[in-house]
This record gives C-alpha cells, structure tokens and sequence, in this order.
C-alpha cells in the first residue's frame, strides 16, 4: 500500500480490526519513510449478478421483482411478508451460487422450487403467470405435475 503523503511503497500493517460489522477489514499503517500513519479499508468486491433474459437481453439481479411476483400470487393467502423475503434472499443466494450470470428460466424454476413447499395455491397462481397459461387444461397438467412432485420424494 502506497503512503499517500510520500507515495513510498514501504508501508506496515501497525493494527486489524474488523469494521462495519465484520463486512470489512480497517488497517492502521505507518510508513517507513516520512513515519506518517493513515487508515485503509479491506472490503470483499461482491460480484454483480446478471440476469440474461428469454429474449436474449441481460440485466442485473433484483431481488425485489421476485418479492413483487410472489406477493402478487399470495394475495388473499396465509404467507407473510418475511416469508416471501426469506424466499427471495435463498433465490438470490442460490443464483449467486450458481455464477455471476444465470438465466430468468433459473431464476423462475427456483421460485417454484420453493413455493411448491410453501403454498400449492401460490405455486399455480405463480406458475400461471410464469409459464403462460392461457386455458384450464394448463393448469391441470401442472396440478399432475405438482403432485407427482409431491409424491416423489426431492
């Protein structure tokens, strides 16, 4: 680390403390040419998370649409507001695991993946909207579907 009076490279590490509750490392230094002390911050870069969508279009990662889409299909049922944002962080970390980029299909089926423990009901709502349903015959099929699932054990 650079002395930022001098611009000497010998610099040394007097005292570490974790900072901003243990998401950074503060270092206390000293430099070996003019003595002068100063404060430097280690901060872990976060990788951003791209979303490439159906259409070929890529965008960052957020959180709140999937809490938006959730909320919409819980309407009326017995699912709270911590509930879907619980649901929401585990599908970020889950991407973020995944890689830096992932696609909306990803994103989507990890979705369902969670609320097909949490609320059949608004596990069709969801998949309604996120599949593209458009006749009654749909629904059966993923209702099959979801009942196989539940049948099998994951």
């Amino acid at each position: 680390m650079r002395c930022p009076r001098c611009h000497a490279d010998d610099t040394k590490v007097i005292d570490s403390r974790e900072s901003d509750e243990g998401t950074a490392i503060r270092r206390r230094r000293s430099c070996g040419q003019c003595n002068q002390r100063f404060t430097t911050y280690e901060r872990m870069e976060e990788v951003p998370l791209v979303v490439t969508k159906s259409s070929g279009g890529k965008q960052p990662f957020d959180r709140s649409k999937i809490e938006v889409g959730v909320s919409a299909a819980a309407k009326g049922r017995p699912i709270t507001a911590e509930q879907i944002e619980v649901l929401a962080e585990e599908v970020e970390d889950e991407m973020r695991l995944a890689g830096g980029e992932v696609t909306s299909a990803m994103v989507g089926r990890a979705v369902l993946e969670r609320l097909r423990c949490l609320d059949e009901v608004v596990y069709l709502r969801f998949a309604s909207v996120y599949k593209g349903f458009d006749a009654a015959a749909d629904f059966q099929r993923e209702l099959v579907l979801l009942k196989k699932m539940q049948a099998s054990p994951a």
